[in-house]
């Protein structure tokens, strides 16, 4: 594989899916509706879709795409292939909170290896590097870049004083009740793949889940969190989270700091 190609498309394609989005969401027409699980579809799910699997299929040709938007991809169990989610927190973007992101991740046997994460209402664009390593770069604006700077997980955090980060759409008693088994100096919330990359950043030290996921919506994040030094566990043996799964439903997990001491399940 050409890892800086996987860069500089996975890159490009999230940002132009981020102007899809904004336009739409800008417009005040999101024409939400319910798909079969009751889940929300807005016509910027759809556009980021085409968007994104149109440049990864003309990038990519010979690597299997999995995509939350098109039901056909999802009937594979690929070990190494391109995951997409074209809009992470669609709740968040209907509600028109900015906690919403682009997805897009190349899963190798198994392991998420290459991610960007793109938060367009917030201007902060995440991503692994070809050479190894995760970075933000802030505020890109079309074809002119943004300051680019490497990020890496708090090294040393302090595990009776945890910063910790929750789902804000998802939480429920079960994630309070395990949070409280931490030593937590203060919690934040919030949407979508953005809980992973504030892990990645050393803004968090903890984001446990201990609800229902996609492969799609948190490959990218756990690739970059991966990147930033950081961990994704399963919550039940603390095994690292694997790709490839047959109907791509995660388990509960944990992403953390190296340095979090874990409470066992």
């Amino acid at each position: 594989m050409d890892f800086k190609l996987i860069e500089r498309v996975f890159r490009d394609l999230a940002l132009a899916a981020g102007r899809e989005i904004l336009a739409i969401y800008h417009s005040g027409t999101l024409g939400t509706r319910a798909k079969a699980d009751d889940s929300p579809v807005t016509l910027a799910d759809l556009a980021a879709d085409r968007v994104i699997s149109e440049g990864l299929r003309a990038a990519f040709p010979n690597l299997p795409l999995v995509t939350e938007e098109q039901a056909a991809t999802h009937a594979a169990q690929p070990r190494t292939f391109l995951i997409v989610d074209p809009l992470d927190g669609t709740k968040e973007f209907v509600q028109r909170r900015g906690d919403f992101t682009v997805n897009i991740a190349y899963v190798e046997n198994g392991t998420p290896r290459f991610g960007v994460v793109y938060a367009p209402a917030k201007g902060r664009l995440f991503y692994t590097l070809a050479e190894g390593g995760s970075v933000e770069e802030k505020a890109p604006f079309g074809d002119q870049p943004g300051e680019v700077t490497p990020i890496g997980v708090n090294s040393m955090p302090d595990n009776r004083a945890l910063m910790v980060v929750a789902s804000k759409s998802h939480r429920d008693a079960a994630t309070d009740e395990y949070i409280a088994r931490y030593g937590v100096r203060d919690m934040t919330s919030a949407g979508s793949s953005l809980k992973f990359c504030l892990v990645a950043t050393g803004e968090a030290d903890l984001y446990p889940r201990l609800g229902r996921t996609m492969e799609w919506d948190t490959a990218a994040g756990d690739a970059v969190l991966r990147g930033a030094g950081g961990q994704v566990v399963r919550f039940d043996d603390h095994t690292p989270l694997a790709y490839g799964k047959e109907g791509f439903a995660n388990p509960f997990f944990i992403a953390f700091a190296p340095g979090v001491l874990l409470v066992k399940a």
